[in-house]
Order: C-alpha cells, then sequence, then structure tokens
C-alpha cells in the first residue's frame, strides 16, 4: 500500500513544482509512515521536513502546498492534516482500501508476494550440524529459522538455494569412529575404559549394536588402524540419515547437502591456500601457516595450517566460501549457533582478502534455546548423551508448534521453550489461537453453507456494506501483508510473521465476538464472509512462510 501512496505524493509534490511553489532540486525521497496512534490517520509523511533546507522554506509552508495538491488530486485520500512540525497525516478512502480488498482474495496462494529480491541469487546455509549425533533443540531453532527465512525470500521474489554443509573432516569424525569402535568392542564382552572426551549416548550403542548384526565379531581382534575408517564412515552415514530424515520429518529440505571432504578431493582447500599466498596474505610462523586476517579488520591473525601440517576447520571454510561465490550467488547467508560470533570478522576478513566484497557475506547468529519440563531446565551435551533431540520435542509437541515457537522470537535473543505451554489447547498458547481462528473462519463458511448462502470467491461482492471501525481495522491488517514480507526479506527477520498474524487474529477474534457474520441480510452475510475468506487467505499464506499448517477444524 505504501507503493501506491508514495505515488500520490509524488503527484502532489510535481503538480506543487509545475505551479512554482516548490523547486525539487533534488526530488526528495519519500517515506511513509503509518502513525502509532490510528486516530491522526492511515499513513503519514515528513516529506515537508525534509524538503526545508533545499526549499529555504518552513516546512509547515511547504506542508501547506502539498496538502493543498493532496486534497485537490486524488479521489483516494478522505482527509489531509498537517500535525506537529510539518508532517502530512493521511486518511484514505474507504474504497481505497476495499478496492485492494478485493485484489489481495483474487490472488489468493499468492497474496503477499513480492519483487523486492528482483531474482538475486541467494544462498543459506543453516543447520549444518556435524555429523556425529542426532539434532538437539538447539539445531531444531537454526532448522526453523533457516526454512522459515528461505521461504520469505522465496515469497520477496529472490532466487535462493539452501544448503547443508556436511562437516565430515576432522578429529571429531575420528573420535566418533573411535567411540563407535569402542562401544562395539564392549556389547562383545570386552571390558572399556571409555574416554571422558568421546561420544557417550546411546546413540552410538546402537549403531554399535547395528554393526554387530552385520559384522558379527569380524574387527574384534584387528588392530584399531584397519577399524577406525569403517566405523567413522559407517557411523557418519548412519547418524546423517537420521539427520535428513528428522529435518524431513520437520518439513525442512535442502536443495544441497554439500560435503567438506569433496573441498579436499577436488584440491579446492589446496588451491585456496596457494591463492592467498600467491597474493601475499599468508606467511609462516612457529612451524604454522597463519593467514594475516588482521590486515582486514579482525581482532588477529588465524592459522590455516597447524604445526603438525594438520589444516584447521577455517582453512576449508575459505575454500568453501569461495566455491559459494564461484557459484553466482550474490549474497551468501549463513546462520550459526551464537557461540560462534568470533567466526564473523575472521570470514569476512578472508573474502577482502580474496577481493570480494564482504557485503556478499552476512551471518546470522541464532541464540540458544532453554528447554524448560516442570519448570526446570533439561541439561544438553552432545558428548555426554544427556540432550533433548528435536526428534523428541517434535514427537512430544507436534511439528507446528515447535516450528511456531522458535520463530515467535527474534533469532538473535534466548529462548525459553516451555513445554507444557506449548501443549495447551488455549488462548494462552499463541500457534493454537491462530489455528484456531482459520478453523473458526472454515467452520463459518460450512454453517454458510447448510443454511444456503452461496459462496463462489469470483462473484461481485457489495463490500461497500463494510462499514464498522472493526471491520476497517482488520482489512488494514490484512493489506500489511506484503509489506511485512518485505520487512522481513530486507531484515532477514522471521519473528515478523507470527507477530503479524498473533496481531491480525486477536482483531479477527474481537470483531467475531461483536459482530454477527451470517445474518437474515443476505448482502452483509455476502460482504463479511469476503472479509473472512481474506483473513483465511492472509493466516494460510503467513503460516506457509512458518512451516506450519493450517488445519480447518479442531
Amino acid at each position: 500500500m505504501k507503493t501506491a501512496i508514495k505515488i500520490i505524493i509524488h503527484d502532489a509534490l510535481e503538480n506543487a513544482r509545475q505551479a512554482g511553489e516548490l523547486e525539487l532540486s533534488p526530488f526528495p525521497e519519500i517515506v511513509v509512515e503509518k502513525p502509532k496512534d490510528e486516530k491522526m490517520g492511515d499513513f503519514s509523511t515528513n516529506v515537508a521536513m525534509t524538503l526545508a533546507r533545499s526549499e529555504r522554506k518552513n516546512p509547515k509552508v511547504i506542508a501547506e502546498s502539498v496538502a493543498r495538491y493532496l486534497k485537490n488530486g486524488s479521489n483516494d485520500l478522505s482527509q489531509v492534516e498537517i500535525a506537529g512540525p510539518g508532517f502530512i497525516n493521511l486518511k484514505m478512502s474507504n474504497e481505497f482500501f476495499l478496492q485492494r480488498l478485493r485484489s489481495a482474495v483474487k490472488q489468493g496462494d499468492d497474496f503477499g508476494q513480492t519483487d523486492v529480491g528482483q531474482g538475486t541469487k541467494v544462498m543459506i546455509e543453516f543447520v549444518s550440524a556435524n555429523p556425529t549425533g542426532p539434532l538437539h533443540v538447539g539445531h531444531g531453532r537454526g532448522a526453523a529459522v533457516g526454512d522459515a527465512l528461505g521461504r520469505i525470500l522465496k515469497k520477496a521474489g529472490y532466487d535462493l538455494s539452501t544448503e547443508y554443509y556436511i562437516n565430515d573432516v576432522g578429529n571429531q569424525m575420528n573420535f566418533l569412529g573411535r567411540s563407535t569402535w569402542l562401544r562395539y568392542r564392549e556389547l562383545l564382552g570386552e571390558v572399556i575404559e571409555f574416554p571422558a572426551d568421546h561420544y557417550r549416548g546411546e546413540y552410538i550403542k546402537d549403531i554399535a549394536n547395528e554393526i554387530i548384526e552385520q559384522k558379527r565379531d569380524e574387527f574384534l581382534n584387528l588392530p584399531e588402524e584397519e577399524c577406525i575408517p569403517f566405523f567413522r564412515k559407517y557411523a557418519t552415514d548412519n547418524i546423517l540419515q537420521g539427520i535428513q530424515k528428522d529435518l524431513a520429518e520437520f518439513r525442512v529440505t535442502f536443495d544441497n547437502w554439500f560435503s567438506e571432504q569433496s573441498l579436499y578431493d577436488d584440491n579446492s582447500v589446496e588451491k585456496a591456500i596457494e591463492w592467498l599466498k600467491g597474493k601475499g596474505h599468508i606467511y609462516e610462523k612457529d612451524g604454522a601457516v597463519w593467514l594475516k586476517s588482521s590486515a582486514f579488520n579482525d581482532d588477529k591473525d588465524r592459522v590455516l595450517v597447524k604445526k603438525t601440517g594438520e589444516k584447521t576447520y577455517f582453512c576449508s571454510d575459505i575454500a568453501y566460501h569461495q566455491n559459494k561465490i564461484n557459484r553466482g550467488f550474490k549474497k551468501i547467508i549463513n546462520l550459526m549457533g551464537a557461540d560462534h560470533h568470533g567466526y564473523v570478522p575472521r570470514m569476512e576478513a578472508v573474502l577482502q582478502a580474496m577481493g570480494y566484497d564482504n557485503k556478499i557475506f552476512k551471518i546470522l547468529l541464532i541464540q540458544f534455546v532453554s528447554l524448560l519440563r516442570a519448570g526446570e531446565k533439561i541439561s544438553m551435551s552432545t558428548r555426554a548423551g544427556e540432550f533433548e533431540t528435536l526428534r523428541d520435542v517434535v514427537s512430544e509437541v507436534g511439528v507446528d508448534v515447535a516450528r511456531y515457537y522458535f520463530l515467535m522470537r527474534s533469532s538473535d535473543t534466548h529462548l525459553d521453550f516451555d513445554l507444557e505451554l506449548a501443549k495447551q489447547e488455549t488462548s494462552e498458547n499463541p500457534v493454537f489461537y491462530i489455528q484456531y481462528a482459520h478453523a473458526r473462519i472454515c467452520s463459518i463458511f460450512r454453517t454458510a453453507e447448510e443454511k444456503g448462502v452461496v459462496w463462489d470467491r469470483s462473484n461481485e461482492v457489495d463490500l461497500s456494506l463494510l462499514v464498522e471501525e472493526e471491520e476497517f481495522g482488520i482489512i488494514r491488517a490484512v493489506l500489511a501483508f506484503p509489506e511485512i514480507v518485505e520487512k522481513s526479506a530486507r531484515a532477514l527477520e522471521v519473528h515478523r510473521i507470527s507477530h503479524y498474524l498473533l496481531d491480525m487474529v486477536s482483531r479477527f477474534h474481537g470483531y467475531y465476538s461483536r459482530h454477527r457474520v451470517i445474518s437474515d441480510d443476505k448482502a452483509l452475510t455476502l460482504a463479511r464472509l469476503f472479509l473472512l475468506d481474506a483473513i483465511r487467505i492472509t493466516i494460510r499464506n503467513g503460516f506457509e512462510l512458518m512451516g506450519i499448517s493450517s488445519p480447518e477444524k479442531m
């Protein structure tokens, strides 16, 4: 809607220039906002104040000139007022909103779609949990946020790809293989002193039991160096399959699963190091190979190759991000746990060293989740095996509830996930409250059909019968949806959708408690059903962005 308002204001400014009242050199950027107090109008602009210096006039004088041409230039405006030092408040005509409501309903599933992305090629990498154990509740938040952000960016017109980076190189994989091998021997009767720094969860025993079923005692008397490669690969593949299954059940899929090992197999890591060395960005010290990242605003230089010859994770990350850019992505977004905050400056430094604009790269830090049960926090430690898996949480509260709770707060704030509240079917539970609104609207349509009211979205309905202020409050809320999608995409903030839906649904519940939808007045009934259909479409489209279902019965 703001685009339409900007055009109206632009035309008024142009008319004022042609009349010689304004110079408009340069022509100002037109900013339109919604007043905090709805009584002040539907929209407000500060354009008169932004023009004061260049026009060398009092902003109120400019506002009076602009307001005069606004009043004379558009039938969409019902009221124009000047407030404060020169704000121009606009109240739109009922027909302005009703025409756009018709368009929203006509768009159906496409309502909310924008072209702000203009086909820009974007990659989101998220979850990317090491395949050393099942996904825990923290991974669940990252999965929900990444998936929802991808849906929002697609809706906003970006050419989006999603990717899971499989960290299948390094010591943690060797620990995984050795942990499984030790449990294998233990299950076959050996007394094993299990190291504290190995993976001790029950899932390791389950994998070891699978190997026993298939291989029996084949590895029992073989030396460790011969056993570990098999146990490492078997455990990695097993856990990765479980991760893929859990994510699919959580309605999260990826366009690509990218193996870190592949960067070593095709020499991408070595090529990246050689490129940096050729540009003079690498030096050797104390037997190790260092990147001069401090020259690019990092707080210190970073080790790429340890003195043992082992390459660091950062080393393969450099090759990985170079690979992403070489695939043509103009924006690279990584979702990572809050404990990775130190990763941001070092990755920006290396991209700068390689000659890329560091604005191409954006990391969203996903804050931690505290899982509560009866008010008590549940301890989570992957190696100790003391953690609540995503699978267990979804099994207890359901996919819809889990996704909503992960998405209802800004991802850069800590989240307390109360399992008991999440299971309540009351208005205190926001996901239930919104889903119930959708189901209630569907029920109203079923009732209308039973009473012989023929509803067809394609039929012309007299919307001028919608005159209640509450009805127009709902209409304004519905029509704000595309703007919410656009703002969410620009700010990379998924929680805006849940806040928006909760506000709109609250308006609906209040309206429905005070006004009859189905009555003996057939024309009014059809008009109100049209309004409810718009709400239903918006809930469904908003929930689709969140990956949440919209039940028709509850």
